[in-house]
């Protein structure tokens, strides 16, 4: 047997025979788990809460197997299930005049068969004598009182519950319109181990069936398809969706679509794919995609093909987006500032190509619009962020004879942001691994054939660049001084203005700290010559590619900042409403 999804309202589970195996232990849910329960149904089932038709409330999966008896196996869903019968217990009397077609379902414990005439009878004379009679007696009690109290309209409560409207959904599928509560219904195959092991992984560590592989099972049910091409039909799905997966472990295709804002963690990484056809909020419910899926499945009939063809259009479009060097670039920079990637994915459809990029490109101009090179600066390190990664972009896209892209796998993973070209204090160091540190800094600095003459000062670097040197703060101080009056001084007029910053990623800023710009420069090369990716914009300006004249190759000057704030607006000047000086 194959494992088999669905959902299934509280009414279907009407006379139907649970069993609790050995392997589970009892009851435990306590008070603030019960009144959660009922404050989310009672929230649901209040008329002032306006519900679409068939609109319901979906409990997290009960996962079951069929035993040859026609009795369920209960691997996962026993806390919840038992909530449920003991609410619907205290409410007997009103079940049996609103609905009294319904049969309670059954639970049966297999080596704990008192618990089953425990929970027909709740006799609170025995309540206290064994655990699992404690918390079930505490769990029906608090149901009395929420009666009892007027914290539950009892109708519109049991309406939730308990109601089920069934029509013709069209090509032969029944559906139910009623606003009610439902479960995922997960029933497993008939293998012997697999429900222990399924059991454990639930309950170890607690990790719920996601999304994706409660999907994945729907698609690939066997009642889904015609005997005679089932199974090459679900082969066929179930290889596809592999190398989906299989792509999308590619870190430079995941982070060209994963913004670094995102902060859910994908094991699969095909339901962030997934959580984006569904549309997916920061609030929505932990199954909303797996709802949104099973309620596309069935008004399709129940057609695992065309659900699947939704899917695989969606990635294809989004495949051909990476695969286009100047989309990529692109549209990468709009979805890591929370473009929405199913209106793209819309209007890709809707527009020729030339038309699409035209519309891409008023996308950008509006994610900078507010942008300002000539007033942007540290103090809003937001959006001088962006347009340094826009700047860098469009000069990888303007060299058009060049295959390089950018890697947002490394600009998303590395912690990049912004930093100053000339440091923007000459701050005193206090600690001596701080002043260790600048010393072998300089050491290596001091070691080119420019800098020679500076014998006495490479004599004291060395000194103080040993491990276990106790360095005095006035003699470091006078050496300081003498290094930042030789190498630190600079006419820029306003440190923090955008024409000071580059885009860094963190180690590398933490490595040269308050360095000065010979230090910063030799960093800089270290990382490309070693591989290490550094944003283009960036090695440019420390290799003075924007500097109109190069005479001094040891200090960033106002010249060099003006040169490199023109050249921004020259590259920008397509998207942002800029003026040459």
């Amino acid at each position: 047997m194959d494992n088999e999804i669905q959902l299934k309202s509280i009414s279907q589970l009407s006379g139907m025979k649970f069993v609790i195996p050995d392997y589970q232990r009892g009851y435990r849910w306590d008070k603030t788990q019960v009144e959660q329960l009922l404050d989310d149904i009672r929230e649901f089932s209040s008329p002032r809460n306006k519900k679409d038709t068939g609109e319901f409330y979906c409990l997290q999966p009960v996962v079951v197997r069929r035993r040859p008896s026609g009795e369920y196996e209960l691997i996962d869903g026993q806390q919840r299930l038992t909530t449920i019968f003991i609410i619907l217990k205290s409410l007997a009397g009103a079940i049996g005049l609103l609905y009294p077609k319904f049969k309670l379902y059954e639970l049966d414990y297999e080596t704990r068969p008192e618990s089953k005439t425990f929970l027909e009878n709740m006799n609170k004379d025995i309540a206290d004598s064994n655990i699992d009679f404690y918390f079930m007696r505490q769990a029906y009690d608090i149901v009395k009182e929420w009666q009892d109290g007027g914290r539950i309209d009892v109708g519109s409560f049991l309406s939730a519950l308990l109601s089920s409207v069934i029509v013709d959904g069209g090509n032969g599928v029944e559906e139910d319109i009623a606003n009610n509560v439902r479960v995922i219904w997960y029933e497993t195959g008939d293998s012997d181990a697999e429900p222990i092991e399924l059991f454990t992984r639930l309950n170890i560590g607690k990790i719920p069936l996601t999304n994706s592989e409660l999907i994945k099972a729907l698609l690939l049910s066997r009642r889904n398809f015609s005997e005679q091409n089932a199974d090459l039909l679900r082969l066929r799905i179930a290889t596809e969706w592999n190398m989906m997966e299989q792509r999308l472990q590619d870190d430079a295709f995941w982070y060209f679509l994963f913004r670094s804002s995102n902060k859910q963690i994908y094991d699969n990484r095909i339901e962030y794919i997934l959580d984006l056809m569904q549309r997916r909020g920061r609030d929505s419910e932990f199954y909303h995609t797996f709802n949104g899926f099973k309620s596309e499945f069935d008004k399709t009939g129940g057609e695992a093909e065309a659900v699947w063809k939704q899917v695989k259009d969606y990635f294809m479009t989004l495949e051909e987006w990476y695969e286009d060097r100047e989309l990529y670039h692109y549209i990468g920079f709009l979805i890591e500032y929370d473009e929405d990637i199913n209106d793209l994915c819309a209007k890709s459809k809707r527009y020729n190509k030339d038309d699409f990029r035209k519309y891409i490109d008023g996308r950008i101009r509006n994610r900078v619009k507010d942008c300002d090179l000539d007033d942007l600066s540290f103090n809003d390190k937001a959006k001088a962020r962006k347009v340094l990664l826009l700047f860098n972009i469009l000069t990888i896209v303007e060299t058009s004879k060049s295959e390089m892209r950018f890697p947002f796998n490394r600009y998303k993973t590395d912690n990049w942001d912004i930093e100053h070209i000339c440091s923007q204090t000459d701050k005193m160091l206090r600690s001596n691994n701080e002043r260790r540190r600048w010393a072998k800094d300089l050491l290596r600095f001091f070691g080119s054939d420019t800098i020679k003459e500076w014998t006495d000062v490479v004599e004291k670097l060395k000194k103080m660049s040993q491990p276990d040197s106790d360095i005095n703060d006035e003699e470091f101080a006078k050496l300081q001084e003498e290094v930042i009056r030789k190498y630190g001084n600079s006419d820029i007029e306003d440190r923090d203005d955008i024409s000071n910053l580059a885009l860094l990623d963190a180690e590398t800023n933490r490595s040269y700290g308050n360095a000065i710009f010979p230090v910063k420069r030799m960093y800089i090369i270290d990382n490309d010559r070693c591989g290490k990716f550094v944003p283009i914009a960036t090695k440019n300006v420390f290799l003075k590619y924007y500097s109109i004249n190069i005479d001094d190759m040891m200090h960033w000057k106002q010249s060099d900042a003006v040169a490199y704030r023109e050249a921004m607006k020259e590259k920008l000047g397509k998207y942002l409403n800029v003026k040459k000086r």
